[in-house]
């Protein structure tokens, strides 16, 4: 059945990559929910509903809109991550899955939808993730989840699983719905990442750099990605970006380093954020760069949030 009005609030908002990729499938986003302040601020650059920068736990039932289709969030991956304390629920960052499920309650969407890190799946032999679906089904919905890969899901060549999770209000609606299927790389680097022109100064590795002589041995080829791990270069040797981290713009460990015409430097936040889909997106003035980093870093691949959305809205517009 073909619906009036498709929408979606969007939790833990970030800069802003599940609103946009629902709202190029189709969905009006109405209002979005994000606690940094400097993240909210390249997200009202970038778009024109209701943020409200504030703690989750602040939103109560006369912020939610009435017959809201999907509600979505990235919430924090910390507590899930292989790179942070792995406490999952026994981390106060993991109880915000709590307050997800409280505005549930209060605005009983058609669609939940969620996004966090592979890790999720394995974390605490699967328990975690157990009561995440259960929790959900409790509340009404059938529950489908799916690991997909940026480079395979996305058409963008950046090594970035993320596992996500939709839920129905209407087991039907699950029945008609689909995971998008594998599509072929045609995009490469350099659709990404500017190797023939030069950029600022300051983006560039000089000999002034502590690790310049092991960046001189080690980045030889054009057609990759590096990263200095502390000790050593790592070339990735798949030809794709390694997984943006929230931690790139902070130097040292995991920065994403290019081979150009101009010689060899650290990606900008412009062709991070390139690499996670946001080809036009608009930075506030006055920002530090190493918050753009961990915005880009933290934020979700735009093109695979768009096919599962396109699907999603298939699934809810289609005739029984």
């Amino acid at each position: 059945m073909k619906l009036e009005s498709l929408t979606v609030v969007g939790l833990f908002a970030g800069v802003g990559g599940i609103e946009r990729g629902f709202q190029n499938a189709g969905f009006e986003p109405l209002l979005a929910n994000e606690i940094d302040t400097f993240a909210s601020l390249t997200y009202r650059e970038n778009h024109s509903h209701k943020l409200i920068t504030a703690d989750i736990a602040d939103i109560d039932a006369s912020d939610m809109p009435s017959n809201l289709t999907v509600l979505a969030g990235g919430f924090p991956c910390q507590p899930f991550s292989v790179a942070g304390y792995r406490k999952g629920f026994d981390d106060d960052r993991g109880n915000v899955f709590w307050e997800i499920m409280r505005l549930v309650d209060l605005s009983n969407p058609q669609v939940v939808f969620l996004e966090n890190v592979k890790n999720l799946l394995g974390h605490d032999g699967g328990n975690t993730y157990r009561v995440i679906e259960a929790a959900l089904i409790n509340a009404g919905y059938s529950v489908t989840h799916r690991v997909l890969n940026a480079k395979t899901h996305g058409g963008i060549p950046q090594n970035r699983e993320r596992i996500y999770v939709v839920a129905f209000r209407d087991r039907e609606v699950l029945q008609r719905f689909s995971w998008p299927a594998e599509i072929p790389m045609k995009a490469t680097l350099a659709d990404f990442v500017d190797f023939e022109n030069k950029v600022d100064d300051k983006y560039y590795y000089t000999e002034k750099t502590p690790f310049y002589d092991e960046l001189i041995e080690s980045v030889r080829s054009r057609e990759t990605v590096y990263q200095w791990r502390r000790h050593y270069v790592r070339e990735n040797k798949s030809g794709d970006c390694p997984t943006l981290t929230a931690n790139m713009g902070m130097g040292g460990h995991n920065v994403p380093i290019v081979l150009t015409k101009f010689g060899i430097r650290k990606l900008t936040p412009g062709e991070c954020f390139n690499l996670m889909g946001f080809p036009d997106i608009k930075f506030p003035q006055k920002i530090a760069e190493s918050r753009l980093y961990k915005q880009a870093g933290n934020s979700v691949v735009v093109p695979v949030i768009e096919r599962i959305a396109r699907n999603i809205k298939q699934a809810l517009e289609q005739r029984p």
